[in-house]
């Protein structure tokens, strides 16, 4: 009887140690724990709906003026909403939100996402940071005012380099408003670890089909908003910078129409919304840059110019939208002027979507490759 009970002990904790990293890797790609917030405070640890214990949500850390809201809730005449479940949380005046994750990999890079709605101030922002870290840089100040979706949240993601196993991530909004309440509403927080991308055979690019990225929350049909390199100089696109003053958009095929694969990037601010990746070339060798610009089936209509760079050289793709998916390939030839050679693309006007909502949307760009030509001939 001995020898049994000993095999069924060791059945047992096998089955707890596999459920263990069950639990860890889940950190790595996913919703942090109580990353919802559903599990909150008790009433004695709570002022009407400010947060008095520091300790009250559970993998929290809290500090500031800090409510936990519930979805129906009113701020006068206002709806606070909370996308999913029944609760969220808001940074008031000088707020934070810290919380410890202990099975990170150190020296992998990270994107972190986040559900996010503006409750007040215009110019709301949200101090994200990461430690430890010996890089200076290692936080963004992500600007809040303005929406790119027309359900009254957004998701950001930020992406950084862990320096630890162990490691503490802030979410801290430094505005001190008339009002200690006014701030962001926040939930849905979540971790992915982002892998390095390389360059296939038939392309020179890296990610060029935007496959790798950010952390998209399932049943979310806003996208995910990747800040410029301003804001975050770990890019949570992979082999991708956003050298511009605004977002780009990351979408997905379950809710938008994509050209190809699963993923792609919308360009939402005009001008100021642009991608660009650096790739080395051959002084004098021709390229063909070749991609597809379309709409992301998200009522932007109407008349759409993206415009491609590789170097000083550059195109300019038309694209009628109708708002209802669609897409069109288009190549830029040029020949190499030196060593590097960098590939942008940006949007060359601003697009609303045509619900009345006001949201800010933008062209589709997929499927980006770069090939070297070999016969070359005049396309």
């Amino acid at each position: 009887m001995e020898e049994p009970m000993k095999m069924k002990a060791a059945a047992i904790l096998l089955v707890l140690f596999c459920a263990t990293l069950q639990v860890g890797s889940s950190l790595i790609d996913g919703l942090l724990p109580n990353g919802n917030f559903e599990q909150g405070p008790k009433e004695s640890q709570m002022k009407n709906t400010r947060v008095m214990d520091p300790h009250a949500i559970p993998h929290w850390e809290l500090s500031g003026y800090v409510e936990y809201i519930k979805s129906g809730q009113m701020q006068g005449d206002m709806l606070l909403p909370v996308p999913q479940g029944d609760f969220a949380v808001r940074l008031g005046e000088d707020a934070s939100l810290k919380t410890k994750i202990m099975n990170v990999a150190k020296g992998t890079f990270y994107s972190l996402s986040f559900v996010f709605a503006r409750t007040c101030a215009q110019e709301e922002r949200l101090n994200v940071s990461v430690s430890p870290s010996t890089d200076p840089k290692d936080w963004g100040m992500l600007p809040l005012q303005t929406m790119y979706s027309s359900d009254g949240w957004d998701t950001y993601s930020w992406g950084f380099l862990a320096e630890s196993n162990v490691i503490d991530i802030v979410l801290h909004n430094p505005a001190r408003e008339k009002d200690p309440a006014c701030g962001p509403l926040i939930d849905f927080v979540a971790l992915k670890a982002l892998k390095n991308p390389h360059r296939p055979k038939d392309n020179m690019l890296k990610n060029g089909n935007f496959e790798e990225g950010p952390y998209i929350f399932p049943n979310t049909n806003w996208g995910v908003l990747i800040p410029p390199n301003i804001e975050d100089d770990h890019c949570p696109l992979p082999g991708w910078m956003v050298e511009s003053l605004k977002a780009i958009k990351y979408v997905d095929s379950d809710h938008f129409t994509v050209p190809e694969g699963k993923r792609a990037v919308e360009l939402v601010a005009g001008r100021e919304s642009s991608i660009a990746q650096e790739v080395i070339t051959q002084a004098g060798k021709i390229y063909d840059l070749i991609f597809s610009v379309g709409d992301a089936n998200n009522s932007c209509e109407g008349s759409m110019l993206v415009e491609a760079f590789a170097g000083k050289v550059a195109l300019q793709v038309p694209y009628m939208s109708k708002g209802k998916g669609g897409f069109k390939r288009a190549k830029l030839r040029f020949t190499a002027m030196s060593r590097r050679t960098r590939v942008r693309f940006l949007s060359s006007y601003y697009h609303m979507k045509g619900d009345n909502s006001g949201s800010l949307c933008g062209p589709v760009v997929d499927d980006v490759r770069l090939v070297s030509v070999r016969n070359p001939r005049i396309p």
